[in-house]
């Protein structure tokens, strides 16, 4: 039965190429979210002619939702034939700007040298595609399997999934008893399963000052020179101690073991809103910073924001004028699902079967929608699995190997028999 599972999932390789490139083609480029819509038709469409009951839900007053851009996801079921645990496929359908640098149109889905080619290929196009074809040659060779396959194509991943899995997150779409165990089919490597990510806290700090005519800059108080004190402040404090931290989650790769802080972005003065044109003559008011916190499992919460506002209060203290004020943008707490957990011995039971080794357990340097799935849905039976090279996303000339996804649908599929039927071989 494992001989007919694998020699399925490789008649259908023409399938999977086809269908990776068509997704690639669907520019749903995130912000502002284009294409969501045709994209999660096509997908659902696709889904239902081979007997999935599809849904549209559009995830209406979350950011960035408009009539122009709405928030499209993708839901399909297919129940077995009696009752039994419920297994989800879910990937993101949104990808990040293509940018600068490519050597090949990065919507054309460019089929070359055993590679599928463009923006979102890896990441995860090629993921969500694997996952589809590995469900449907299950259920050619297993048509009287017990239980249920949902597959999901959602937005928003990219900025935070708030009007992808956590709005359906919200609405009860990932949550027991509907589901069991969630696979997210991010590029991580097809050997490897990731069980978690680290923490995030994104903030944004601003540093107050006095508006002044530029020429006479002591009669003002000049807020990016208050902002200068704070980025030194953190090269010379809060940088060495984060680099200081380590921790004993499998974080890939070796340099994320570590706690690490990125400034975002940074906007002071009168002159963003109007540029190309000439600066303004003020002294600025306001300057205000992004950081983008990544902490570790080892890590409190409140410890992470404490290291930050400790610095800003002594600032406050000792530097004549000094004010700010801090505003939390998003945060998420380390996540890391054990390794006996049913998901994981199964897929590793795939890899086992596939590569004749044990798979290596990584965690993701970022977070992804596995965040949503457990602290909104309370699904902790998940974890991230799927085709493509982690280094390859958000890169110019990204791709996808067609080998690589054809060895990692076939994983999925014994996942889903373990899953499903208990068992790998019969």
């Amino acid at each position: 039965m494992t001989e007919r599972l694998l020699k399925a999932v490789d008649a259908r390789i023409d399938d999977l190429v086809a269908l990776t490139a068509d997704l690639i083609r669907f520019p749903t480029v995130n912000p502002p979210g284009e294409a969501y819509r045709p994209c999660a038709e096509y997908v659902g469409e696709r889904l239902r002619k081979r007997g999935f009951e599809t849904e549209f839900i559009r995830a209406e007053g979350t950011p960035g939702d408009t009539d122009r851009y709405p928030r499209v996801n993708v839901v399909a079921r297919f129940d077995g034939r009696s009752a039994g645990a419920c297994v989800h496929f879910n990937s993101h359908i949104d990808v990040v700007e293509a940018g600068e640098g490519w050597t090949v149109d990065p919507f054309a889905g460019l089929v070359k040298d055993g590679r599928v080619y463009g923006r979102g290929a890896c990441d995860m196009k090629g993921g969500l595609a694997a996952s589809i074809i590995a469900a449907e040659a299950f259920m050619e060779v297993f048509p009287d399997f017990p239980g249920a396959i949902e597959i999901s194509g959602t937005v928003d991943e990219e900025s935070g999934g708030f009007g992808g899995v956590a709005h359906l997150a919200r609405l009860g779409y990932f949550s027991k008893p509907k589901v069991d165990h969630v696979i997210i089919p991010e590029p991580l490597n097809k050997d490897r399963i990731c069980l978690g990510h680290r923490g995030v806290w994104w903030a944004e700090i601003e540093t107050k000052g006095e508006i002044a005519h530029g020429s006479m800059p002591f009669l003002g108080d000049n807020a990016v020179r208050h902002m200068g004190a704070v980025l030194q402040a953190f090269e010379d404090e809060l940088f060495p101690a984060l680099d200081r931290k380590v921790t004993r989650m499998p974080v890939v790769p070796e340099g994320a073991k570590r706690s690490t802080m990125n400034i975002n972005s940074i906007h002071g003065g009168q002159t963003e809103d109007f540029r190309p044109g000439l600066p303004s003559p003020n002294v600025p008011d306001s300057c205000r910073l992004t950081i983008d916190r990544r902490f570790l499992l080892e890590e409190d919460l409140a410890t992470v924001k404490s290291e930050v506002t400790d610095i800003l209060e002594r600032l406050k203290r000792e530097r004549k004028k000094f004010d700010y004020e801090i505003r939390d943008l998003m945060e998420v707490l380390p996540l890391m699902t054990e390794r006996d957990a049913p998901v994981v011995k199964a897929v590793a039971q795939g890899i086992m079967a596939i590569f004749d080794r044990e798979p290596d357990y990584v965690i993701s340097p970022g977070t992804y929608d596995q965040k949503h799935v457990a602290r909104i849905g309370h699904i902790y039976d998940c974890i991230a699995y799927g085709p493509g090279i982690l280094d390859l996303a958000h890169r110019s000339d990204e791709w996808v190997g067609i080998a690589d996804m054809v060895e990692s649908a076939k994983v999925m599929a014994i996942g889903l028999n373990v899953l499903l039927r208990g068992t790998v071989a019969d």
